[in-house]
């Protein structure tokens, strides 16, 4: 699987499957900032909460065997976060 494949398959699921199954991209991220930033008493802001969720597809590829998942959410993760950062910028 190329790189563009891989691209292409985040883009389908970050606005298709996991939309319809998890909402707007913004709202379900301020509701996770908003519920971590309680949790760990700092500011967590929505592009932080995409930021670190890549981050965790980093650290599973570390820890596991190879997992094609890991790489494409990583893309959809790093998408949203350019998405959600562009929206609060604009």
């Amino acid at each position: 699987m190329n790189a563009a494949e891989i691209c292409r398959q985040a883009a389908d699921l970050v606005s298709g499957d996991r939309k319809d199954t998890h909402g707007d991209t913004t709202r379900n991220h301020q509701n996770i900032a908003r519920l971590w930033s309680a949790y760990l008493d700092v500011p967590v802001t929505p592009d932080q909460v995409a930021m670190m969720m890549v981050l965790l597809k980093v650290a599973r590829t570390k820890s596991g065997a190879f997992n094609i998942d890991d790489f494409r959410d990583m893309a959809g993760y790093a998408g949203c976060a350019g998405e959600i950062r562009g929206k609060m910028e604009g």
